[in-house]
Order: C-alpha cells, then structure tokens, then sequence
C-alpha cells in the first residue's frame, strides 16, 4: 500500500522509507522514493548526535508503521483532523500464517505451532490495532479490509480523488510458502489462542474463523 500511494506523492508530501528490496520495487516502477521524513535538529538527543556522528544516521521523525499518536503529534491537530485517515486489517487467523513465513525465511525455522507459542501473536497486534487507536480508541476515519481489497481501492480512489485506483504491487507476497486455507492449517488450540489475542479486531470487525 506504501509503495502504491507513493506515486501519487508530491514534493512536499512524507513517504517513509521501507526495506532495501520493497524500496528496491518501489524504485524499479519509478515512484517516488523517501522525503520529508527526518527530524529536524532541534529534535535531536545526545545519543542522536551520537549516533549521526559514529553511524551517520540521521534520526527519523516519520517511520514505516508509526502510531496515530506519533503521526498526530507531528502533523500537527489541524492537518490530522482535515486529512482522511485510513487503515488496513486483515483476518488474524490468515495474518498470523502469513507473518510466520515472512519473520522465519531462514532454516531451521520454528514451527507454526511455536512461533504462536512464543510471544509472536504480542509482536504482530503491535503491528496492527496498536498503530490506528490512540488510547485503545479507533483514530482512523475508516479500516478497510484487505479480503476486499480490490472494492475497498475503488474506493480509495474516489475518496483521495486520485486519477487511478492504486496498484499494489507483490511486495512480501512470496514468503507464504503454505497456501492452504486458514481452516486447514490451524488446529483448535492455535485458532483458540489466536483470538483471544486479537479477541478486539475480531469482534469490532465481525470476523469469524
């Protein structure tokens, strides 16, 4: 979704930068790249110094997956509230499958029935519900969802009044190795543990396994 809005972006506009090879796709359809991103110096601590002068790494004030809260803080109450505020969320029973093959590429890798034991389900609501709320409160104006996809982009389009609906392209879409079905894939205790932790995101967007 990052890299598709890019091409809409402006000069003034804050695109966040992403990992070498989603800025790698990013870059080899021609869309902008990152901009307006960086703190200024008044931001800037003494292990940001620090950091600038041992690493050269300038600290970021816009990041890829920053909270509502930080966006808002930064942007400003004026801008926060005229802007159109949007989210994805997707089934947590399909995100956690997909998740397990992007964060364990490498071999030997846990298995699925590990990684949900670990505390990997935390990690990935941090990634999620954690992002578009401001104080377990929804601060988005709308959360689509990504098993809609291709109507909620309609949409999208016509909101932001964009010349064209937004392509995504397949950027992390090859980690899934196992493309079965959810149901086929989880058993009662993984389904079970699973929506106790994202009990909120079910019920809030009626979701059932």
């Amino acid at each position: 979704m990052e890299i598709a809005l890019s091409k809409f972006c402006g000069d003034e506009d804050i695109i966040t930068p992403l990992g070498p090879e989603n800025e790698g796709t990013r870059n080899g359809l021609g869309y902008p790249g990152p901009r307006n991103y960086l703190a200024p110096f008044a931001d800037y601590r003494a292990r940001d110094v620090a950091r600038l002068i041992v690493r050269h790494r300038k600290k970021m004030r816009f990041y890829h997956h920053i909270t509502a809260g930080e966006a808002k803080k930064y942007i400003g109450e004026a801008i926060w509230n005229d802007y159109y505020k949007f989210c994805f969320e997707r089934n947590p029973w399909d995100r956690v499958i997909s998740w397990y093959y992007w964060r364990c590429q490498s071999e030997p890798r846990p298995t699925l029935a590990e990684f949900i034991d670990s505390h990997a389900l935390e990690k990935l609501r941090k990634t999620g519900f954690e992002l578009y709320t401001i104080e377990g409160k929804i601060a988005v104006d709308r959360i689509y969802l990504f098993e809609n996809l291709k109507q909620e982009l309609d949409e999208i389009q016509a909101i932001l009044r964009l010349p064209e609906t937004p392509t995504l392209p397949r950027a992390a879409s090859a980690y899934r190795k196992d493309k079965r079905h959810y149901r086929d894939v989880l058993n009662n205790d993984q389904r079970e543990k699973i929506e106790r932790v994202f009990s909120k995101e079910i019920g809030m967007l009626g979701y059932v396994f």
